[in-house]
């Protein structure tokens, strides 16, 4: 179970599994990270320079009072600094500019990948835990895609470099220097694995608080028709409390980071101070060297001190990066095989051969169902709540893949052929039919986007919905927020139903298609469908009896399988499983 109640479980992946996998998408701009990192590698030397050419101008133009010759070296270093500043910001702008193209490329990759995942991944998961991953944990990943190139690489460059030049000057001052470095390592690791494991909670607790959000914003009819808000206001405290607990905890160990590292860069100067007066003598060691080495020490701490925050930011995008990637990787298990083909112009004849299905591996829904239903046939799907008449359709759907049998459409194995082809002529109109915010015209035609004017607005005519779509101030340009709060009921399935009549459906499915309709409505929508339903297989589920009767065959589904199957008027004469349930109704 996945609730917004239960933590998600953790991705047991390596940071150093995880992350290369996201810096491969740098590799698509090879070009421009180049660019960078020699702008990078330019600012970096002039940084190194820097200690050199102060030690030079102290020893060989200040002490020497040499004032043309120190005139000369600080023009030339300011000249270089200017350029190395000018890089600087050239190559954050295009980093920057890099970053968000990475990320704008990954939630796409991401949010294509979910588009094609089956409709099992959507019903284990809240759609604000997905969300969370689209939104929230996709833009965590920028600064540290940022930062690897324009922090990463040259501070470690720069420590590398410094390290060098130290030994390479004075490797008694060096080892003073750095005499410390065993204590800042064992300490940043300790830190570095608990600050992972409660970034990695708090990417939870927020993935938990989005889907509640998501829950209660979706259910809010619901929410204070029954005076709820009290308990839903608690529960929101509790995981808005949980979420800052946890980034507060992973908050005080990264802040630890610049306090170890501040204690070590302490210890390092006295050192260098203590060995290079004390134990080496002043006369040994120029004043000049004495501030290269201080600059070095600076320049070597500091690097550290920023690495400490990029790891900082690492640990926090390392969790994104997991969850994201762990949707990636998340296989659709409907999907087309490698050999098929796409479906040729569906004839409408369906075939269900001994077919066994379970929503979980231990429980099956449907055991071993067989029928077969001619081309214009329409079929009715009757049975108490839970049987499976929903399930009949969403296999012949394929959203859905079978455990064993098969199920055939114009004798065409339905896993054998591309779905893309199979669901394109097949037309699905649910009791919950969303209704998208932009027009009402935007809404049918998103029923086939080729469609021409003439077209949309015969389905609408055809299923009663033109009357009353005219009748609005703005007619067909009406604008509709998400769910079409400002229709009622029965205009919002007509709405539908005008979408899934424009695509021109071989197959269509009717899910308690009418059940939100008034009667009179109903009855318009009956005869207007009627002759688009003449020549199509159609299934419909229903449970107001009344509206199958012009079916030509009815199947009641209970316990697993069709228990009776015929025509209205031979059902009733049986007086078995639909007499009873027809009976029932109109008691």
């Amino acid at each position: 179970m996945n609730s917004y109640k239960i933590d998600e479980q953790q991705v047991q992946k390596s940071n150093f599994e995880t992350m290369p996998r996201l810096f491969r998408y740098l590799l698509r701009y090879k070009g421009r990270v180049a660019l960078v990192l020699l702008m990078m590698a330019f600012g970096t030397t002039v940084d190194l320079l820097n200690p050199l050419i102060n030690e030079r101008a102290v020893d060989k133009y200040i002490i020497p009072r040499d004032m043309p010759g120190f005139v000369r070296i600080v023009l030339i270093a300011a000249a270089l600094n200017l350029l190395a500043v000018l890089a600087m910001k050239t190559r954050m702008i295009l980093m920057a500019k890099t970053s968000n193209k990475v990320i704008q490329e990954l939630r796409q990759e991401l949010y294509d990948h979910i588009q094609g995942l089956d409709l099992a991944f959507f019903d284990s998961r809240p759609s604000g835990k997905i969300l969370a991953r689209i939104i929230g944990d996709t833009n965590s990943l920028k600064d540290i895609i940022e930062n690897a190139v324009t922090t990463l690489i040259p501070n470690l460059v720069t420590v590398i470099a410094v390290v060098v030049i130290m030994f390479a000057k004075n490797w008694k001052l060096a080892l003073a220097a750095l005499c410390s470095l065993p204590f800042l390592i064992a300490g940043i690791f300790l830190i570095s694995v608990m600050a992972e494991k409660h970034w990695k909670a708090k990417r939870q607790k927020s993935s938990n608080m989005n889907a509640f959000i998501n829950e209660d914003l979706s259910g809010i009819k619901i929410i204070q028709s029954f005076r709820a808000e009290k308990e839903t206001d608690t529960t929101f405290r509790q995981l808005v409390w949980d979420d800052r607990k946890e980034f507060i905890r992973a908050v005080r160990w990264c802040d630890a980071f610049g306090s170890w590292i501040d204690l070590c860069w302490s210890v390092g100067t006295m050192m260098l101070y203590l060995v290079g007066i004390r134990i080496l003598g002043i006369d040994n060691v120029s004043i000049g060297t004495y501030i290269a080495f201080a600059s070095y020490v600076g320049m070597f701490w500091q690097p550290i001190m920023n690495l400490s925050n990029f790891y900082n930011q690492f640990v926090n995008a390392a969790s994104g990066a997991e969850r994201i990637f762990e949707i990636i990787d998340n296989k659709a298990s409907v999907t087309d095989r490698p050999d098929a083909q796409p479906m040729p112009p569906i004839q409408g004849n369906v075939e269900f051969k001994d077919v066994t299905f379970g929503y979980k591996s231990d429980t099956d829904v449907l055991k071993d169902v067989s029928f077969a239903v001619s081309r214009g046939e329409t079929i009715a799907l009757v049975g108490p709540t839970g049987a499976g008449k929903s399930t009949v359709v969403n296999l012949v759907s394929r959203f859905y893949d079978i455990k064993d049998g098969a199920i055939l459409v114009d004798g065409k194995d339905i896993r054998e052929v591309k779905l893309d082809s199979l669901r394109t002529q097949m037309g699905i109109m649910t009791q919950d039919n969303y209704i998208f915010s932009g027009t009402i015209r935007e809404n049918i035609m998103y029923g086939r986007l080729d469609a021409t004017e003439g077209e949309m607005l015969a389905a609408s005519r055809a299923v009663h919905a033109d009357d009353f779509i005219r009748a609005l101030p703005d007619g067909y340009d009406t604008k509709l927020t998400a769910r079409g709060g400002e229709l009622s009921n029965g205009q919002r399935q007509l709405v539908a139903f005008a979408r899934t009549m424009l695509s021109n459906p071989r197959i269509l499915i009717l899910d308690e298609a009418t059940s939100s309709i008034d009667t009179k409505t109903e009855l318009l929508v009956q005869a207007g469908i009627a002759g688009l339903l003449e020549g199509r297989t159609s299934f419909v589920i229903a449970h107001r009896l009344s509206t199958i009767q012009s079916a030509d065959r009815i199947f009641v589904i209970d316990k697993g399988g069709i228990v009776e199957s015929g025509s209205p008027s031979e059902l009733m004469a049986r007086k078995g499983a639909y007499y009873a349930l027809r009976q029932a109704q109109f008691a």
